[in-house]
């Protein structure tokens, strides 16, 4: 699909969200950008709008299935058909072995990884149909979507994100419906998304205070990514090229999630035990 018309992007206040806003605004199309996070994404509208591109910025809970429609509404008021739709919302949730996880967690987690994708294809999607017209649809995983390793929250929805994505590719086709699918495996991108905990909602959050030495892990963790992770302005090339190629696999960092994935699908294959868990790059 050729990159014209409007953009909706979720997560749009930083990371690969707010790349990808300035990507797709660089080649003329309208963005919306949503998120929750609201300092953040005035800030994030600025920038964009700085590009001299058409902006609708809104605070919007993807978890919430009534604010995402309302996304849907307020994008086509403004700017009319929506043409390109980027589920990127997400946040990483809390490490540990799953059995010390607890409901809120899961709350949390899956309320934005999954059920934010849901909802985005929900409000979006049937007007983009009736639309006729060429569109895409980006869902953003994880190579922890692809891969396997030790439990999380987090790996669970991304899994769960990857095989929608492919559902929606099948379920589209069958409609005769001229919309592209992509789904985004990226592996380790310069982003503060292991601090997303900052944006997780009072009600949601844990009893107590997180250990120190959890604490000293996620904080070593995210200075890892912001040092050595890929440019998200990379990212976002990559995923305006498979727009426009129709491609569905965008992996950022195909040396290394591909043998993740041939790992993986050999033990099925063979019927052993999981694969060592590959190092996240």
């Amino acid at each position: 699909m050729e990159l014209k018309g409007t953009a909706v992007v979720t997560g749009a206040a930083s990371g690969i969200g707010l790349a990808m806003s300035k990507r797709f605004a660089s080649a003329g199309m309208n963005v919306v950008m949503a998120d929750v996070e609201a300092d953040a994404l005035d800030k994030a509208e600025a920038e964009v709008s700085g590009m001299g591109a058409a902006v609708l910025a809104l605070g919007t809970d993807v978890s919430d299935a009534d604010q995402v429609a309302q996304l849907e509404r307020s994008a086509v008021d403004r700017f009319g058909p929506v043409n390109l739709l980027c589920n990127n919302a997400g946040v990483s949730g809390s490490g540990g072995a799953i059995w010390t996880t607890t409901s809120s967690d899961w709350t949390w987690v899956l309320g934005v990884n999954l059920m934010g994708v849901v909802n985005g294809i929900r409000a979006f999607l049937p007007g983009m149909i009736a639309g006729g017209q060429p569109g895409h649809v980006v869902n953003t995983s994880s190579v922890l979507g692809l891969s396997t390793g030790g439990a999380s929250i987090y790996s669970v929805t991304k899994h769960a994100v990857t095989r929608l994505t492919e559902g929606l590719w099948y379920d589209l086709r069958a409609a005769g419906a001229p919309i592209g699918v992509s789904v985004l495996c990226p592996g380790m991108v310069a982003t503060r998304i292991v601090s997303a905990e900052r944006n997780r909602p009072e009600h949601l959050r844990p009893e107590g205070s997180i250990s120190p030495e959890r604490e000293r892990m996620r904080q070593a963790t995210q200075e890892r990514f912001l040092a050595e992770g890929m440019d998200p302005a990379e990212v976002a090339d990559q995923v305006a090229a498979a727009v426009e190629a129709g491609r569905f696999y965008v992996l950022t960092h195909p040396d290394s999630i591909k043998p993740a994935v041939e790992a993986r699908m050999r033990a099925i294959l063979e019927e052993t035990d999981p694969p060592p868990t590959f190092p996240l790059v």
